[in-house]
Order: structure tokens, then sequence, then C-alpha cells
């Protein structure tokens, strides 16, 4: 079994059914700044998202997707979720991809228990922004996971990315640089050194393992 890294593993869930969208270039930067404060990380996209079935909670058996969603956030020190402001609430592959959660209620740490969870939300306008991120932070809570103080609200009716996916809003980059660090800090405060090194998590989730 290979040596623990101090590095912890941040896990990128959200997006949007279509690729390249603002919300999943959000997520990619959330998670490259998580990076370079030092964690490890692995991202499950809108399109990855999209191609889960629909939750079934008296299913017996889950497909590879599902099972692949379920390790990562089982071994994740950090989360940062990232979704689109539909209808006032968090978008529906995003929320069934939460939902999966559920299998993780006997755990050790049930759900996102112990875990700080940077929320992200795409909008168009602040109105809808700021109702989908209360949304959001009401989920977290739900699954016992620490909210970070700062979430970040990308207002998308101006522009905020270039052709190259680099931000081109100042103070949108700043909020994902900050969410993103929050997550990495908590984890790094609160590392559970006793059950990483019993995973070996750094052979399962290495750096962009994911993505």
């Amino acid at each position: 079994m290979p040596e623990r890294s101090d590095r912890p593993l941040v896990v990128g869930i959200g997006g949007t059914a279509r690729p390249g969208s603002t919300t999943d270039r959000a997520l990619r930067l959330a998670l490259d700044a998580a990076e370079a404060d030092g964690a490890r990380t692995a991202c499950f996209d809108g399109v990855c998202l999209a191609g889960l079935p629909a939750f079934a909670p008296h299913a017996r058996r889950r497909d590879p997707a599902s099972h692949r969603l379920l390790a990562a956030v089982r071994e994740a020190d950090g989360v940062l979720l990232a979704s689109p402001g539909y209808h006032g609430g968090v978008s529906g592959v995003v929320k069934n991809a939460l939902d999966y959660l559920e299998d993780l209620r006997e755990d050790e740490r049930p759900y996102l228990d112990g875990r700080a969870v940077g929320c992200v939300v795409t909008a168009f306008g602040w109105q809808a922004a700021t109702s989908t991120l209360l949304s959001m932070r009401s989920i977290v809570h739900a699954l016992r996971g620490w909210p970070t103080p700062l979430g970040a609200t990308l207002n998308t009716a101006g522009s905020l990315f270039d052709a190259d996916g680099a931000c081109t809003d100042p103070k949108a980059a700043l909020q994902l640089e900050v969410v993103a660090r929050q997550v990495t800090g908590f984890a790094h405060a609160y590392a559970r050194a006793p059950v990483a090194a019993a995973s070996g998590r750094e052979e399962r989730w290495p750096a962009r393992s994911a993505r």
C-alpha cells in the first residue's frame, strides 16, 4: 500500500449537460485554485452527472458511474459543488447526484459529515443566483456538511469567460479562488490521518484522476 499523501482530496461535483458550460468552467477554475493551494482533485462534471441514472433508493445495485462518484466522495476531504440556478434551485442533474449520497448514510462519516463544502452558483441575474445559493446551502446542511463562509455567485448576464475558458471577470475569479481556498484550508486543518492511511487514497485518487 502506498504511503499516504499529505495533500487533501477535493472532489468537484457540478455543471450542466452542455459541455463547456459556464458552470463547468467555474467548477474547473475552483478546482484549479484548490490544486494551487495544495489539494489533489477529482471532477465529476455536468456531462458525467447527466449520465447518472435517476436515483432509486430501493435499488440494490448501482452502475459504474455512480460507484465512482460515491467512492470519490467517501474518500474526499472537501467538496466543491457547482450548479446553475434553475427556477430558484439547483439543477436536476446536480440534485440527482447529491441524492446518491444517501448511499453513504451508514458510513463512518455519513453523507458529507466532517467536510467543508464550497458552493458555486451561476445564474442569469442576482436574484436567481442568491436563491439557488440558499437552496444549495440547505442541501449541504441536510447532508451534514460545512458550507464555506463564502459562496460564489456568478451572474451570467455579463461575459465571464473567454474562448479558452479563462475568467475575464476579476471579481468572479476571486470568489472562486476564495471558496476553493476555504475548502482546502478546512481540509488541511481537519485531515483524518488514521483513516486516510488505511484507505490508500493516493493510489485510488491521484491528482486530476477523474477529470
